[in-house]
């Protein structure tokens, strides 16, 4: 599986990305070690004019939002590919209300992972 998205559709050019070295800066980790946490579906990355990057919402400070990665595994093994993902996780959806990203920062991590788990099944 890639670890970066290559559709440039996969996500709305509005929604603000970071540099994986920032990213790593943040988080106070290695770049590898964030291109690993993408590995192993705790981020996802896309390339946006030529650099790897990962949207501003899936980092909290000097976290990984919590319940990201859970969210990304389960949407994976229900056959999902990342560019899906990345759409789902920034789509709009009524009955959260927001997107569900939105909603993780919020603390609302399980809710999503329900939405997820019967999206995926």
């Amino acid at each position: 599986m890639s670890e970066v998205s290559g559709a440039p559709a996969a996500l709305s050019e509005v929604v603000a990305t970071i540099p994986v070295a920032e990213v790593a800066k943040s988080l106070s980790i290695t770049v590898p070690r964030v291109n690993q946490l993408v590995r192993d579906g705790q981020l996802l990355s896309l390339r946006r004019e030529g650099q790897t990057v990962v949207p501003a919402d899936f980092i909290d400070g000097a976290a990984v939002v919590k319940g990201l990665g859970g969210t990304i595994t389960v949407l994976r093994d229900g056959g999902f590919a990342d560019d899906d993902i990345l759409r789902w996780l920034f789509a709009a959806d009524d009955s959260l209300p927001g997107t569900p990203i939105a909603a993780l920062r919020a603390g609302r991590h399980r809710e999503v992972k329900r939405r997820a788990q019967a999206m995926a099944f």
